[in-house]
């Protein structure tokens, strides 16, 4: 009888670890807003396989251990063909890797995510909607057929029970739930990507003059560029001399970008700086004395946050996404939206008050230490993988059903 027992243990069938596939636009986007995350699904025993367009940042993606699969994905485009081909693409994967989940960052990904992934019935899906994008806010031109198309599409798509929407902000939350792209139990509200408090440390302000104000972001429009150079121009014609520090590069696949020619125009006028892109952004917080980021929206931005941890006041506007990341008059100001003049207002009070910067300063640390420590983004994402896991008791199986 004992060798009956130990025959039929030697044929015990294993489960295999889990598998989460994150599919993003691009690989630097999924460096910088979801390695940690990825990292902490490693260490946890998963296998981890990225689904993106791979670019310079593909071989750092591979050295953490990740899976790396390319995705043709044109992030910018309207070319059907070559959105089908991303689908058929991202099929493939799914069916080869059999994942417990996918995890969709993004506009596109989210739509052909979860078409590819009911196709290939992966168990479990996490849309996360960063922000909603230009189409759904209706600051892209052709925005009004388009945004129907989208909104037909995703109603169906999104409402499954084994979907969960991943928001950054309330006003996202309420526009999902306006739009019935998914209904309130399916809704999950994620502040962003968190900040690493340790690689972003507590700096003191730059003895240096005249005071600084950087904007961290992709030259776009909608970033609020055009108006930062502007209320810069007025704080200049007023005899106060302040700097501009432009910090990023064009980004062609964006309609909204900014093209080379018009920065380097803008870094022609006096006080204003744009050298494109850094990576010391850290530096960047140490040399500087303000955050400055007059986006028309977002979903949660990332160099505010970091900027919150370095200690560094911010300036930003009245919007979705940015009137998250501080209270008004607290770590900073909220100004409104596209208002040149009120920006100039509001960089002419901390241009002038070094006591002022210094004690929104602290409170910007507090709050990044409070609201956006990374580790608790993670874990909130680690939480929310794990429940869909044991609510349908698929953890492991990776064979899943296209109907849940």
């Amino acid at each position: 009888m004992a060798g009956v027992r130990a025959a039929l243990a030697s044929r015990k069938v294993h489960p295999r670890m889990t598998t989460i596939v994150f599919f993003i636009s691009e690989d630097w986007y999924f460096l910088s807003h979801r390695l940690a995350l990825a990292e902490a699904c490693r260490d946890a025993g998963w296998t981890v396989v990225v689904a993106t367009r791979v670019g310079a940042a593909g071989d750092r993606i591979a050295r953490a251990g990740l899976k790396l699969e390319p995705i043709p994905l044109d992030r910018g485009g309207m070319n059907p063909l070559r959105d089908l081909r991303a689908t058929l693409a991202l099929f493939g994967v799914l069916r080869r890797h059999r994942p417990d989940i996918l995890h969709a960052v993004g506009l596109k990904p989210v739509l052909y995510g979860t078409i590819a992934a009911a196709l290939a019935g992966t168990p479990h899906i996490v849309s996360a909607l960063a922000g909603l994008g230009s189409i759904l806010s209706g600051a892209a031109r052709r925005a009004g057929p388009i945004r129907t198309l989208v909104l037909a599409a995703l109603r169906p798509l999104l409402n499954r029970s084994r979907v969960r929407v991943v928001v950054q902000n309330d006003d996202d939350r309420a526009l999902v739930l306006a739009n019935r792209f998914a209904v309130a139990g399916r809704i999950v509200t994620i502040r962003g990507s968190g900040v690493d408090l340790a690689a972003f440390p507590a700096l003191p302000e730059p003895a240096s003059s005249p005071v600084v104000f950087a904007l961290v972001a992709r030259m776009l429009i909608d970033k609020g560029v055009p108006e930062a150079v502007e209320a810069l121009r007025m704080l200049r014609a007023r005899g106060i001399d302040a700097t501009l520090r432009l910090v990023g590069a064009p980004d062609p696949d964006n309609p909204m970008s900014l093209d080379e020619t018009r920065l380097r125009a803008y870094a022609a006028l006096p006080g204003v700086i744009w050298n494109g892109a850094s990576g010391d952004i850290v530096g960047v917080w140490r040399d500087s004395h303000v955050a400055l980021l007059p986006s028309w929206r977002e979903g949660m931005p990332k160099s505010l946050l970091e900027a919150l941890a370095c200690a560094r006041p911010v300036i930003t506007t009245d919007t979705t996404g940015c009137r998250d990341v501080i209270e008004d008059g607290v770590e900073g100001f909220l100004v409104p939206l596209k208002n040149p003049a009120a920006l100039a207002a509001a960089m002419e009070r901390l241009a002038g008050d070094a006591d002022l910067r210094a004690r929104m300063g602290a409170a910007a640390r507090h709050r990044a230490e409070a609201r956006f420590d990374r580790t608790q983004v993670v874990a909130a994402h680690m939480a929310l993988y794990r429940s869909l896991i044991a609510g349908s008791g698929s953890a492991g199986s990776g064979s899943g059903s296209a109907n849940r």
